[in-house]
């Protein structure tokens, strides 16, 4: 153990569970910031879960401190009230004028530190940097640096490969103990994870069915209709697995197959998530347990879309993908056997985020009845939260021909927006929503070996058209069957 650690334990704990006093976001004028950060900071004091913090800003643009109020201010009216909020405008008036901004390369040796020196303590240190950036600042500094209570706060995706995630968590486990690092995930907010977990754990009708011998496969699909957005320079070195399937949906299926924890405690709860992804990995025949796509020009909404390749910014010799999908193995006792196919793409015809548990059929369906008998399936929605259970039942006017109902129910959706629940779990010191290093560092070793293949060619680039339902080689339109 660190002597930084010891001294955490000794004296810092003062600081667990005590809010903390100032948030620097690093990177202030970048987009993320703008666009997901500050709304979502908006939310949170307007209901109240924010009071008394200071905000500062930092980034390498040459803005002053009345530019940066100016980008406060109008991201903050962009986060509209919602239903039931303390609408306390007043209190993110005072947010803005009190906020200062400071041009700094984090990078340069002292810079970082002497910045964090003159903020008042507790202080959270948000990374909205790319992976490269954010070690490097890190590197920057020693754990003297940092008041006691720092959090730091990093961004996915969590390093580029394996490689560089054990070593940015070598740093990190340097200079703050574990449960002060958050490693942000803004796709499982509080509201869908605990949806996911209530759903599974507090149903008789559905925990004993929750194997192998009752699933047939698991689909967990992330499609958009967005397109880069004007985000090349980010994605095109990373695409559709780096950037959604090793971060986002590997977490999503290891809260879909986990056991039941004893508590829901961070400690419990991740230790059960590491366990689904120390067993999980895909079938090295990459070319059956593999796909990846990438759009050409097309129409969306009725809005042109050029090919992936002629977009600004982006590097044709680089190969990058904008669909993929891989099927993951989890080798266990629960789940040796089924498939999770795990999807996400961009430029696509329709938005369709969810879960699909199709489950296996009867062992004997009696003579006599008539129709189609399509597979039970239970759909988990992810945005709006929803729930669908999809079931055969006998049919309108010929009561032996079996038909199709679907049970429908919403979800409880979050009163705060998914950054604002980021920035929540931040703030009040809760690092249970956040990914656990040793977890980080699994993702990328499940996903690797996928990319080396792709690198190599070994599995062909597919194309599809932008508005289109992905590429015709592909089979049906949708995984998990069509609705």
């Amino acid at each position: 153990m660190t002597t930084h650690a010891i001294d955490e334990q000794a004296s810092g704990h003062q600081f667990q569970g005590q809010a903390i006093k100032t948030l620097l976001i690093l990177g202030a004028s970048g987009d993320l910031t703008g666009r997901l950060l500050l709304p979502g900071l908006a939310r949170l004091v307007r209901h109240g879960k924010a009071e008394g913090i200071t905000l500062v800003g930092a980034g390498s643009d040459a803005w002053s401190t009345k530019d940066w109020q100016e980008r406060l201010a109008t991201s903050f009216a962009a986060a509209s009230p919602d239903t039931g909020t303390r609408n306390d405008d007043g209190a993110l008036e005072q947010i803005c004028a009190a906020s200062t901004y400071h041009q700094v390369d984090v990078t340069a040796e002292g810079s970082l530190a002497e910045l964090i020196a003159g903020l008042q303590p507790p202080v959270a240190i948000y990374f909205a940097l790319p992976p490269a950036v954010s070690e490097k600042a890190c590197a920057t500094l020693e754990p003297e640096d940092l008041p006691d209570g720092s959090r730091l706060v990093m961004e996915k995706p969590f390093g580029t490969d394996r490689e560089s995630a054990t070593r940015l968590n070598t740093i990190l486990g340097r200079l703050v103990p574990e449960d002060h690092i958050h490693r942000v995930d803004h796709f499982l907010g509080k509201a869908t994870v605990l949806n996911i977990l209530g759903l599974r754990f507090a149903n008789r009708l559905l925990e004993p069915v929750w194997n192998s011998l009752h699933i047939d496969s698991v689909d967990i699909v992330f499609d958009e209709k967005l397109t880069l957005e004007n985000r090349a320079r980010y994605y095109d070195g990373a695409g559709a697995l780096k950037d959604m399937i090793q971060s986002h949906l590997l977490q999503v299926m290891a809260l879909i197959a986990m056991n039941a924890p004893s508590t829901l405690h961070e400690r419990d709860l991740r230790d059960h998530i590491g366990t689904v992804l120390r067993a999980s990995s895909v079938h090295p025949d990459f070319r059956s347990s593999t796909r990846r796509a990438r759009y050409t020009a097309g129409s969306i909404d009725g809005r042109e879309v050029p090919n992936y390749v002629d977009e600004s910014g982006v590097d044709p010799s680089r190969g990058t993908e904008t669909l993929a999908e891989i099927v993951v193995s989890i080798n266990n006792e629960r789940w040796a056997g089924v498939p999770f196919r795990l999807r996400s793409g961009k430029s696509l015809g329709r938005t369709r985020k969810e879960a699909v548990i199709t489950f296996k059929p009867v062992n004997h369906l009696p003579d006599g009845f008539t129709g189609v008998d399509s597979p039970t399936r239970l759909r988990i929605g992810f945005g709006p939260d929803t729930l669908e259970l999809d079931l055969d039942v006998n049919g309108p006017g010929d009561v032996f021909c079996l038909d199709r109902a679907t049970l429908q129910a919403e979800l409880n959706a979050s009163e705060l927006l998914p950054y604002g629940e980021v920035l929540d779990g931040v703030l009040s010191g809760d690092p249970t929503l956040s990914v656990r290093g040793d977890t980080a560092e699994d993702c990328w070793r499940i996903v690797e070996p996928v990319l080396e293949a792709w690198k190599a060619n070994d599995v062909p680039m597919d194309e599809y058209p932008a508005g289109s339902a992905g590429p015709s080689n592909w089979g049906t339109a949708e995984v998990g069957g069509e609705k």
